[in-house]
């Protein structure tokens, strides 16, 4: 079997600077910075229990259990910026969850 691990890190390091070099500041120009502190927040927490809870599930379960428990706190989630919010969630996740494989 052929080891991907590398493949894998290389994809996480484009996305996380795709995130930081235009999504964050797009999701900056579209809210207050209560706002942003206040999604990411809570996309931090819907996108960690979604994989506490489902993680022998499919992305696209543990995304809509995110999504729904972000509506259920007030946001918006036809609005594009909560998707974005919890992508962001989750490349920041997995590279806490890298981070912890690699250090042992």
């Amino acid at each position: 079997m052929t080891d991907i691990t590398s493949i894998v890190e290389a994809v996480i390091a484009l996305a996380v600077t795709v995130i930081t070099v235009f999504l964050i500041p797009w999701i900056s120009g579209r809210t207050t910075a209560q706002e942003r502190e206040e999604l990411l927040g809570w996309a931090d927490i819907a996108v960690a229990a979604a994989q506490q809870l489902y993680h022998k599930c499919s992305g696209s379960q543990r995304l809509d259990y995110a999504l729904a428990f972000l509506q259920e706190k007030g946001f918006d989630i036809d609005d594009g910026i909560v998707v974005d919010a919890v992508e962001a969630a989750v490349l920041k996740l997995h590279r806490q969850l890298e981070g912890t494989y690699h250090d042992g």
